[in-house]
Order: C-alpha cells, then structure tokens, then sequence
C-alpha cells in the first residue's frame, strides 16, 4: 500500500470512528472508566447542602465563615489496546475482514479515550508481541495508532494470548483500561487472565465471522489453516467432520468466556455483520 492510499484510509477510518467518539462514546466512556480516585481542587464559601465533613477549619477560623474543601475526580488514565494480528483476523465472508472491524472498534476507543485526556497505548500480537507503542496522548498520537493496525505486517501468524498478557503486565505498572481485540481461538491462558485481570480492568472483544461457527456443508473442500498455512482437504458433507468442528469451536468460545468472566474481566462479542457501535453502547451503559 503506497502513502497516499494509507493516508485516504487512515482518514477515512478517523473521520468516521472520531464521529462516533465525539457523539455516542466519549461520554458513555467517561462515566464508566473512574479515575484513580478524588483530589484537592479549592476551597470556596459553605453553601446550604454541603457536606460539613468537607469543611476547611483552618480557612473558616482564618474567616470567620464556614469554608468547604472542593475535590474533583482524578481522571487521567491509559487505555492500552491489545490487538490480535494473527492469521486468523484475515477472515471474512460479509463485508469486512474481521481485522477492519478490528481496526474501527480499536479507533473508536482510542479517540473516546483522547476525548478524556487519557493516554492511548498500542500492542500488536500473534504467538509473541510484534509490535508495542507506548502510551500518549493526542490525535497525532491515535493517527500513528490507526496507521500500524491497517498496514502492519506480522511475522507470525499463529496466536498466543498468554505471552501478549505477560507483556502488558510487565510493561503497565500502574492499573490501566486493557481491551484485548481477538477472535480468541486460543486457550491455556485462563490463570494468566486472573492475574492480569486482578490488577487492570479488562475487557475482551471478540470479533468474529458468522461462517466460522459452523460449516456448511460443501462437500469435498480443500482448506487451508490460516495460522498454520497448513492445507487439508475436508469432507464437508460429512456430519461427523462438521459436529466436531462445530465442537472444538464452541469449546474456544465457551473457554474465552469463562477465563474472562471468571478472572472479573468484561466481555463483548461482535460478530462483523453486526453493529459494533450498539455493542460498544450496550456494554458501557451496563457498567456505568
């Protein structure tokens, strides 16, 4: 992809994510990601109502009137988006890919995170961590975010959901907002997911196709492991081949589930024919 092609995507992926920010998310955001807590702001006069437990002796015996302390909320935060690049993102029967929808959510978060003055970090990972920025803040900063989801070449394409955990574990010293962006069609990492989840506040979204939750019935198909490489003919008109495909796929479903669940983690599932925006919505107004 030349620079100039990039640079018509990378807008036209801002354009339409930063709408969505600025109108639907950035206030859903705010109410449901609390700052680390509440600090001292000013003091002003005792108004009817107040709380006398947030008066300032010192000030109302200088004055001689009742003064309060004012606290506000202390709001800075780091959002830290963990991004599945392996080979399975490139999927896709409907309209995207699932890695494009990928690209939209993860903008769309960063932007409402911008919004509220937080900062943005970026890790991009298959069966190892490929590519990690540092949080920041500012628009220029979420661009460069954008820039590396849509051209970024992994070097891998199988997937290992624990090595990227302990990465951002080691990196995010301090509590921050994680969303992981995957299909999640791994597994071993539910006691990794505990730990992580213990000290961050974590969010799973797996974006999915609708194709890939069964398989129709074809009759003989040559396929091709996305991760692997590997290709394999596959009797699809056999019922036996597609119940145990349908099997082995529930159970990965049903494992990202409850690792999350269970570890207090929150979890959001989009499939790419459907709404991110009404999911990303619903999810908020849950926890807010």
């Amino acid at each position: 992809m030349d620079t100039k092609e990039l640079l018509k995507k990378v807008r036209k992926i801002e354009i339409k994510t930063r709408r969505l920010s600025d109108h639907i998310f950035g206030g859903e955001y705010h109410s449901t990601f609390k700052g680390r807590g509440m600090t001292f702001s000013e003091v002003r006069q005792y108004q009817f109502g107040d709380d006398v437990r947030n008066i300032d002796w010192n000030v109302t015996a200088r004055y001689n009137e009742p003064f309060v302390k004012v606290f506000e909320e202390e709001r800075e935060l780091t959002m830290m988006l963990m991004v599945d690049v392996s080979g399975s993102e490139l999927f896709g029967t409907e309209s995207q890919f699932k890695n494009e929808v990928v690209t939209e959510i993860a903008a769309t978060l960063a932007f409402s995170a911008t919004q509220n003055n937080d900062k943005i970090g970026l890790i991009l990972f298959s069966d190892k961590v490929e590519l990690y920025i540092p949080p920041k803040k500012g628009r220029s900063h979420v661009l460069r975010i954008i820039r590396e989801l849509i051209e970024f070449q992994p070097e891998s394409k199988q997937t290992n959901v624990v090595e990227a955990l302990k990465f951002m574990s080691n990196v995010m010293k301090k509590k921050a907002i994680v969303f992981v962006l995957s299909d999640f069609i791994a597994d071993d990492y539910h006691q990794t997911m505990k730990i992580v989840a213990g000290k961050h506040d974590v969010t799973g979204i797996r974006i999915y196709d609708k194709r890939e939750e069964e398989i129709p019935n074809l009759g003989m198909v040559q396929m091709q492991d996305e991760e692997t490489g590997e290709l394999m003919l596959v009797n699809t008109a056999s019922k036996k081949v597609r119940r145990n495909y349908s099997k082995f796929y529930h159970e990965k479903v049903g494992y990202y589930k409850e690792s999350f669940n269970k570890s207090g983690a929150g979890t959001i599932d989009c499939r790419v024919d459907e709404s991110y925006v009404k999911k990303l919505l619903g999810y908020f107004k849950q926890r807010g």
